[in-house]
């Protein structure tokens, strides 16, 4: 936990940050459009489409060696952390609380320090600069707004800062607004909206800063389920319109899914895995990553590694999974053992389909979601989740047969695991 002067220095940090505009793009540092938002003959050429105002520079953000050690302590929350963030892309940064993942994103912002490491951004380091001058814009999750604003002026305020003409202010923020469904509220003050649009206030102060790198902390962990959803279809769209490079933090699997175009999985400080969504999905690096996503999560079955002759299978309490007919599964390593194998809920079958594999269980509890239902089983190899179809799915009591493609299991080192 960070000491009494960390969080002294946090908020301190954090007060600056709001209090001061990035910069700009360069067509607009001077109050003048660029030579290429003009026409040959030098007239201002209009502006087309709905969108004018999502506008952002290109650039990489990359973490070298980077090291944090709160003061007082011995433990590093970051032991050493190295990653690139792609210019255009949208990555995510999940994992459980503690992990780093906040911690990470609050030193790309410069509301931390690192210990030691470097940090670059469109090639400039930025390790040691005050936020103000890293070209970056922040949505937090507790909205951060100004009360005494209306949403006009939270909006503009960053680029009053800045000096930038009257005109050019009142251009993007109402396009902005617009942008973002927020027009019928720009004379409204924070106190008279809602959750969802407070959010999108606070969503449309950074984009009209038009900075090279957007950061989102956690900003959607204060809405109900319903706005949740809204609002990641509005950030999706906001970074499609922009183009911007963009690191977000998460510690929901499901904004984690379907907002990112590269996911960033950490535990403990350290990545588990770099991806894609269905790299993450569909080849999790290890049991960790495995069980981390997907709802419900894995079932996970203990097993032995058995041999006969070339033939190699799992075998359990009650269940033989045979690994050669998936040969990609075998295991690497001549002396592995002990193995873990792993398969998803909805991989699980209540018919029998090719050569599938059979596990018995007696089913200890039922969840109905609607269209589907999630029946929880007791086995002899451990418990187990099955997501099945609602008008099929027996009551609790039953004793069940499931079958197992053994095309569709993941296999774990047992001691270490590590994906084999």
């Amino acid at each position: 936990m960070p000491g009494q002067n960390d969080l002294a220095a946090f908020a301190s940090g954090t007060l600056r940050f709001l209090a001061f505009s990035f910069q700009t793009q360069p067509c607009f540092q001077s109050g003048r459009l660029a030579s290429s938002a003009r026409d040959r003959s030098g007239h201002q050429r209009p502006e087309r489409g709905p969108n004018v105002a999502l506008r952002a520079g290109v650039c990489d953000v990359e973490l070298t060696k980077i090291r944090k050690v709160y003061e007082g302590q011995t433990r590093p929350v970051i032991p050493e952390l190295d990653l690139t963030i792609p210019a255009r892309k949208m990555v995510v940064l999940v994992g459980p609380s503690g992990c780093g993942k906040s911690t990470t994103l609050r030193m790309v912002a410069g509301l931390e320090e690192p210990t030691a490491g470097k940090i670059t951004i469109d090639g400039r380091d930025v390790t040691r600069l005050p936020p103000a001058e890293r070209d970056i814009a922040m949505v937090f999750q507790s909205y951060a707004l100004y009360p005494h604003m209306s949403v006009f002026e939270n909006m503009a305020f960053g680029l009053r800062i800045a000096h930038l003409p009257e005109a050019e202010i009142q251009k993007r923020v109402r396009a902005t607004a617009a942008s973002l469904g927020l027009e019928a509220y720009l004379e409204r003050r924070p106190k008279a909206l809602s959750g969802g649009q407070r959010q999108r206030v606070a969503i449309g102060r950074a984009v009209v800063r038009q900075p090279k790198v957007f950061l989102f902390d956690e900003p959607l962990s204060n809405l109900d389920a319903k706005l949740r959803g809204e609002m990641r279809r509005e950030i999706a769209r906001i970074h499609r319109d922009s183009n911007a490079t963009a690191m977000y933090v998460t510690h929901d699997q499901i904004e984690a899914m379907t907002l990112a175009d590269q996911i960033v999985v950490l535990k403990d400080g350290l990545i588990q895995q770099v991806g894609t969504p269905v790299e993450i999905y569909e080849r999790p690096a290890n049991r960790f990553v495995a069980g981390f996503f997907g709802t419900p999560t894995m079932n996970f079955l203990a097993a032995d590694l058995a041999q006969a002759g070339d033939r190699q299978s799992a075998r359990g309490p009650g269940f033989e999974i045979p690994l050669d007919r998936a040969p990609e599964l075998r295991p690497a390593k001549a002396n592995v053992d002990r193995i873990v194998v792993g398969i998803r809920p909805e991989r699980l079958s209540l018919e029998k389909r090719g050569d599938d594999v059979s596990l018995s269980g007696e089913v200890a509890m039922r969840e109905v979601l609607g269209a589907e239902v999630v029946l929880h089983l007791e086995s002899a190899a451990g418990p187990l989740t099955v997501r099945t179809d609602a008008g099929s799915a027996p009551r609790p009591g039953d004793t069940v047969q499931v079958w197992l493609d053994p095309h569709a299991i993941h296999v774990f080192d047992g001691t270490t695991e590590v994906r084999l």
